[in-house]
């Protein structure tokens, strides 16, 4: 069986219209995305895609359903598609590969693509309701250990390896244009998100407890149910980051989604998720 060949992309939208993309080589109108580069992250590669596509940035909202498909040499094809809102435009950067950009009505979008499953990933977008906050939760990056450790373990900082994971979780995340970022008070937090804050045209960095391990694992239950309050007031604001811990985040995440499998949301250290909600609906919970 050949390898997968992975791609990402997006719908783009604004004012209720989609973006589409004529790519002369097909002579074919098509949801803009490409192919990923060897270790890029989808979210990362599907936000390049669309700007370099359309020439304007997209600010991801929604995980969307996958398009596989199979290429006419016979290998498969995996497209990773997000739902993201439109902001300021620009000249489309990839020009040899598109020679047109259109926004269209939805259901003009729709009769204008080329292939059905780009198609039906459109009806499903259609049945979406309003998305009203967005909020990407992050594990604190690489640390060290912790039994290696002398001082206050609330003071130890982020490692050089850790550094390299706050980067990039910068460069994720800073097309997503958050209006708040909010760590648990332990440093590594916080610097977790410094990278992120600086390129915000640094945006301060709010220290809550509520997203905090507890002391004593007993004291879990009432932990979870302070930051499931906390990010109830959050979603106000509109697209927030917040910074965790491994001890939190599964719980917390699985409570959210209302599943009792909380393995399902581990996270490594310098990794996250994207929560999506419609008003108080939760509509979607995926990797980063």
């Amino acid at each position: 069986m050949p390898e997968t060949e992975l791609a990402a992309g997006g719908v783009l939208y604004r004012d209720g219209r989609i973006c589409l993309v004529h790519r002369p080589r097909y002579d074919d109108w098509s949801l803009p995305k490409g192919r990923l580069t060897p270790g890029e992250p989808a979210l990362l590669g599907a936000l390049r895609e669309v700007e370099e596509e359309t020439g304007t940035p997209g600010v991801p909202q929604l995980r969307l359903p996958d398009v596989d498909y199979v290429l006419p040499g016979g290998r498969p094809k995996n497209v990773a598609y997000w739902l993201m809102l439109a902001t300021s435009d620009g000249p489309v950067q990839d020009a040899d590969e598109v020679d047109e950009v259109a926004w269209l009505p939805l259901a003009e979008a729709r009769e204008r693509l080329t292939y059905p499953d780009e198609r039906d990933l459109l009806d499903h977008v259609a049945g979406l309701p309003p998305i009203t906050s967005v909020i990407a939760m992050v594990r604190h990056a690489h640390a060290g250990e912790r039994k290696k450790w002398n001082g206050r373990d609330a003071l130890r900082p982020i490692d050089p390896e850790g550094a390299k994971q706050a980067e990039r979780i910068a460069a994720t995340l800073t097309p997503f244009r958050p209006r708040r970022l909010v760590a648990a008070p332990p440093l590594r937090c916080s610097q977790t998100l410094e990278p992120l804050a600086a390129a915000l045209g640094n945006q301060p960095v709010i220290l809550d407890g509520a997203f905090a391990e507890p002391a004593d694992p007993a004291g879990l239950p009432a932990k979870l149910a302070a930051a499931r309050s906390r990010i109830a007031q959050l979603r106000g604001d509109g697209r927030v980051v917040i910074c965790s811990q491994g001890k939190v985040m599964p719980s917390l995440l699985a409570a959210i989604a209302g599943r009792d499998d909380t393995e399902r949301f581990k996270t490594r250290k310098g990794d996250g998720w994207l929560l999506t909600w419609s008003g108080e609906r939760l509509l979607g919970v995926s990797r980063l």
